[in-house]
Formats: C-alpha cells, sequence, structure tokens
C-alpha cells in the first residue's frame, strides 16, 4: 500500500486545496496502478509551523511563501 506525505509550512495552504492535494494524489496513484490501489492509498498531510522549514540555510516562513506566490514567473 503506499503512503504519501505532502509537508507543507502551517497557513499557506487551507483546507479545501489541502483536500484537494489528497483527492489529486490518490487519483495520480490510481491512474498508476489501477482502480484496485483506490483504497489502499494512504496520502498525509503534514504541517509544519512557520519559521520550522528552511531552504538554503534560510528559515522560510508562512509570509515567505505568500510572498513568492504573489511574484511574476
Amino acid at each position: 500500500m503506499p503512503l504519501v506525505d505532502i509537508q507543507l509550512i502551517e497557513g499557506v495552504f487551507d483546507e479545501n486545496q489541502k483536500q484537494a492535494m489528497i483527492r489529486d494524489v490518490t487519483e495520480a496513484m490510481v491512474r498508476v496502478e489501477g482502480e484496485a490501489l483506490r483504497g489502499v492509498t494512504w496520502v498525509r498531510v503534514r504541517e509544519f509551523a512557520s519559521g520550522e522549514w528552511a531552504i538554503g540555510g534560510k528559515a522560510m516562513t508562512t509570509a515567505d511563501v505568500t510572498a513568492a506566490r504573489s511574484e511574476p514567473a
């Protein structure tokens, strides 16, 4: 049975977005291995407090992620 962990900084995604992630990851697993996998696919969303996640030695906060979202690509 697959177990997929989605790790996020707390406060970045709302409940609807997290439910969409769970649904879409489950659907991706089913597309790969077939419908029989649906009932045994576990998806966990784990949230870390703002500042407890670092990239390149710099602690990332909820505000950092929110700001990065609004930057032009």
